[in-house]
């Protein structure tokens, strides 16, 4: 659920006319908070708590317990002399920890979703000074359940609105978070349940969701011990064109990394050399003079259209058009159907779009809605799965809740993503998964396999390469299953 100000404040009160206390509350939020940090950054460093006098400011603190715990410095920064009872005994649990050293990290909690209106001093002085951290030293900001300066409804920015690099919004996602304006200030997005809120029952005005480890863990099942490459979906890759190889290598590669039982890229005869010798020893690489050639072949799942071109446009709009299995559809397939929506009611199979917000302006004129708007309405029109890739990737599908991607770093904006993501949701399809669990777990997969290989790897923002994301998908899937 992504509820509002308000539905949260009814949730809250619900829990604790249930026996919940808000203090069992808080432990429970400072200790996911706490987690949470590490997992970014493992080695012990320096937490700078900036605190307000509410319940935001309490859950830092009690974060802060925790991290001083597992050997982290704490430096403090307060707002107010003026405690709440609760974040009182916070500070006072805390008591003097010593400075530290290493990574810098700055928990911002200064102000929670109840606030509204213009920042006023000394809150916008240290929100000031929060941006001035990350910005001079490279501070990392976590923001305890919402940036400060940000409308927890709208979405709207104060202009001395805290930058966060993570959110760590609390219980349940709220609305302003996930508003397109709000992105930048967001950054990357993690839900931290707590016990006592997840299990009330709560009905939200708003269908759409954010994707998460516990929503989508359930998609991956434990292989059964008795298995064979067959069980786990053939999956054919048709991509690639003269001086565009490596995205048909690249997306041939994520199937393979995804699981898939048997992975084979369809090349055309002029390029055929230098992709088999290219490919991964995996997958297995044919050559066709047509592409209707594959209409013919046995397969569970297709991924079509990374780096096709175009020079065999209706070879490739009839494979989309005829075969009957799922497909994600990608690229310059996507270009290609751009000109001609009306052959979407004609689909004999279930498809999958993964555009990126060009493509999508080519597939569909999106004006100045917002993104959420345009999946709705283009997933409204017309019987397809839709990807709009961004920083906050949407997936939508008719009779679906809206799912927004929650993992992802900058690290992403550079080639080939979009073609280890079309691998990688072909494989998944065709171990089964419908369309649109197909395309939140890719996203997710991928957008957490990024993080891993800069925060606990050796990329960096700059660095990262899509093939970069072999290494990591595994963990990925692992930290997904509790491994």
């Amino acid at each position: 659920m992504i509820l509002s100000s308000e539905e949260m404040k009814r949730l809250e009160e619900a829990a604790f006319a249930s026996g919940s206390s808000a203090e069992t509350l808080m432990e429970e939020a400072g200790r996911r908070i706490a987690e949470t940090v590490r997992q970014f950054f493992h080695a012990p460093g320096r937490a700078i708590v900036f605190f307000g006098k509410g319940h935001n400011g309490g859950d830092a603190l009690a974060a802060a317990r925790h991290l001083a715990d597992a050997g982290w410095g704490i430096g403090l920064r307060q707002a107010s002399e003026e405690l709440s009872e609760l974040t009182r005994l916070q500070l006072n649990r805390l008591g003097s920890r010593g400075a530290g050293h290493g990574n810098a990290v700055v928990l911002d909690g200064l102000l929670g979703i109840g606030a509204k209106g213009p920042l006023r001093d000394p809150i916008r002085q240290l929100a000031r000074e929060i941006n001035g951290l990350r910005q001079r030293w490279g501070a990392a900001v976590f923001a305890i359940d919402i940036p400060t300066g940000l409308d927890g409804d709208t979405g709207e920015a104060d202009a001395d609105c805290v930058v966060a690099d993570f959110t760590l919004t609390v219980g349940f996602c709220k609305k302003g978070l996930v508003h397109d304006e709000a992105t930048n200030f967001v950054g990357r997005l993690a839900v931290l349940p707590l016990a006592a809120l997840t299990g009330q029952t709560f009905a939200a005005g708003d269908d759409s969701e954010p994707a998460t480890p516990a929503g989508l863990a359930a998609l991956l099942p434990p292989r059964k011990f008795e298995s064979n490459k067959g069980d786990y979906g053939r999956v054919g890759i048709i991509a690639g064109s003269r001086g565009f190889v490596g995205a048909a290598l690249l997306a041939s590669e994520g199937a393979v990394r995804a699981g898939a039982g048997l992975v084979t890229l369809y090349v055309t005869e002029d390029i055929y050399a230098i992709a088999a010798g290219a490919a991964s020893l995996s997958v297995m690489v044919q050559p066709v003079s047509s592409y209707r050639e594959i209409l013919e072949k046995k397969h569970d799942a297709l991924g079509i259209g990374p780096g096709l071109g175009k020079s065999r446009n209706e070879e490739i709009l009839g494979i989309v058009k005829e075969v009957p299995i799922p497909a994600v559809v990608d690229a310059d397939a996507l270009n290609i159907i751009s000109s001609r929506l009306h052959v979407i009611n004609s689909f004999r199979g279930p498809r999958l779009f993964t555009p990126h917000p060009g493509e999508m302006r080519r597939l569909y004129s999106m004006g100045d809605l917002p993104r959420a708007d345009v999946v709705r309405a283009f997933t409204g029109e017309f019987a397809v799965t839709l990807l709009l890739k961004g920083s906050r990737t949407l997936v939508g599908e008719q009779g679906r809740p809206l799912s927004y991607n929650t993992t992802g770093t900058p690290g992403m904006a550079t080639g080939g993503m979009g073609d280890v993501l079309t691998g990688v949701c072909a494989a998944l399809a065709g171990q089964g998964l419908a369309l649109y669990d197909a395309a939140r777990l890719g996203a997710w997969v991928c957008g957490r396999a990024s993080e891993i290989a800069i925060y606990n790897g050796a990329q960096s923002e700059q660095s990262l390469a899509a093939a970069d994301l072999f290494e990591t998908l595994g963990l990925a899937f692992r930290e997904l299953r509790g491994e």
